[in-house]
């Protein structure tokens, strides 16, 4: 793997904080959704440290569209 694909590779990572803001929600709700299982948003454990793929994120954040105000 070069440099250039590893650098690429660990962009697509964001921490919490980078996650919340791309979503648009706070860290500590991050947090809570985690622990409780709400919501089913995919997240990768490296240690103490927590990390969302972008396009894990970007699904999820597809998965959530509604052209209605219908809720199932």
């Amino acid at each position: 793997m070069t440099v250039q694909e590893i650098r690429a590779a660990s962009a697509e990572l964001l921490d919490e904080k980078a996650a919340a803001a791309l979503i648009q929600v706070s860290p500590g709700t991050l947090s809570v959704w985690r622990s409780t299982g709400r919501y089913g948003l995919p997240f990768i454990k490296i240690g103490a440290k927590v990390r969302y793929k972008l396009g894990d994120l970007q699904a999820w954040l597809d998965s959530r569209y509604r052209s209605t105000g219908a809720t199932a």
